[in-house]
């Protein structure tokens, strides 16, 4: 039996259960992980003041808009990758994984470059003050000189997951992980250098991932990254974009509200700044782990759709939701309980706790809903139903977040800033059960 034929049986044939949780646990850890020393970061920054605390919630905003980049060409080339091993085609998928890495090499390139020359106008844009902005330049050189690395660490990640090998994507991930957080000890704690020395251990750690995923996808996976299998073909790049796009759409969206957010914020000073990026990266914490479950429901929705097994596509997305909500719930309970205590563990300021505690209180509410609206959208991700997806995708962050952020800002201002997430996430989750439902009912023959 040949590697293929090994991968096919295994897709089509485990049970779906046993096969979401092999591929979701490594997806989870990495991604915790991810979550934990973005944590480690405002921990260790917010010891050195609330316009340092702010200038890493500043910076999410500019990874997210990075991982956007990357997810649309990661999740596209994954998406094909899973199909064409489900058709026993290697070179297809070598087509694709190849395509998507060095033309997300470039477009990491194009932007290092575009945020280094302008830096201080990007900065501004994404929401720093005058006060944070030293800062959030500091931190910023650094995560603008790691972006082609870190676009192409995410392409790696999420083929190595789409190929069912989540367990070296989790190393590498996780690998990275731990080293920034120790390198946030060193260079923060122990030798003094700041936010600088925040920026520094996060392109360390960046740069140290991508060798290691490199290194993995190159002696496990079956798609080949290669120049010489660059497709020439502009519809091989169109339908990467195309399937990857609601990827685009999700974290191009949360860069947008990220920013909008920091902007309405100023108003309240560095002080509102700084409660809502901690309320941000607790917020991510707890999303980690719908979200990874949900990841490893991805590749096995993408194989068994192409494979004709739906009744495995539709056990799986049950499976997902369920445990999803198990997870996330656990995960939401200190953030009900504790909302105070925790904003305390970032940032001992006083007026930052009192934003902050109502704002985290509210959003382990929001996050409840997260199960219903994250593995439908990947669903219809995988099974490259892109309309639906990049309308599901425009969801939380868009169609949702920003006229909530606008209009309860307006009404209530800082309140209505505290407010403005978790009210998104209960809508989307709701306007997300209609898409459910269908597809549960949807008859095999009409699947295509």
């Amino acid at each position: 039996m040949t590697s293929t034929d090994a991968y096919y049986k295994k897709m089509t044939e485990t049970p779906v259960s046993k096969l979401i949780i092999t591929l979701g646990i490594p997806t989870t850890i990495s991604m915790l992980v991810t979550s934990i020393y973005n944590m480690a970061d405002t921990y260790f920054v917010g010891e050195l003041g609330e316009s340092q605390q702010a200038a890493t919630g500043i910076l999410f905003t500019l990874q997210a808009i990075i991982q956007a980049v990357a997810f649309m060409l990661g999740q596209g080339s994954g998406t094909m990758v899973s199909k064409a091993l489900a058709d026993k085609n290697r070179d297809e998928a070598s087509e694709y994984v190849s395509t998507a890495f060095f033309v997300g090499l470039g477009a990491g390139t194009m932007l290092m470059i575009f945020g280094l020359v302008f830096l201080n106008p990007f900065m501004r844009l994404l929401g720093s003050t005058e006060t944070i902005l030293p800062y959030a330049r500091q931190y910023g050189f650094w995560v603008l000189t790691a972006a082609p690395f870190m676009v192409c660490s995410f392409i790696l990640n999420n083929n190595l997951r789409y190929e069912g090998k989540s367990f070296y994507a989790m190393i590498g991930l996780v690998t990275g992980g731990i080293i920034n957080i120790f390198g946030d000890y060193l260079l923060i704690k122990v030798l003094e250098m700041g936010v600088f020395g925040a920026g520094l251990s996060t392109a360390l750690s960046q740069l140290i991932s991508f060798f290691l995923l490199l290194f993995f996808h190159r002696r496990t996976a079956q798609g080949i990254i290669s120049v010489k299998h660059i497709s020439r073909q502009i519809k091989v790049l169109a339908t990467i974009s195309r399937v990857g796009f609601p990827a685009l759409i999700r974290q191009g969206l949360t860069s947008i509200s990220n920013g909008l957010l920091n902007n309405l914020t100023k108003p309240f000073g560095d002080a509102a700044i700084a409660a809502m990026s901690v309320v941000g990266r607790y917020s991510m914490l707890v999303m980690c782990v719908g979200l990874g479950i949900g990841q490893g429901y991805q590749p096995v929705a993408s194989f068994n759709y192409q494979a004709k097994r739906y009744d495995r596509v539709k056990k799986g997305l049950i499976f997902t939701m369920v445990v999803g909500f198990i997870l996330v719930g656990i995960m939401s309970i200190p953030g009900l309980i504790f909302p105070r205590q925790i904003v305390h563990l970032f940032q001992k300021s006083e007026e930052v706790c009192d934003i902050g505690e109502f704002a985290l209180r509210c959003t382990s509410i929001g996050v409840l809903f997260l199960p219903l609206s994250i593995p439908v959208n990947m669903l219809y991700q995988s099974i490259r139903k892109a309309a639906v997806s990049s309308f599901l995708s425009l969801m939380r962050s868009g169609l949702m977040l920003i006229p909530t952020l606008l209009i309860t800002t307006t009404l209530w201002g800082l309140t209505g800033i505290q407010i403005s997430q978790p009210v998104a996430d209960i809508f989307t989750g709701l306007v997300c059960i209609p898409f459910i439902v269908h597809f549960m009912k949807k008859k095999d023959e009409d699947m295509n």
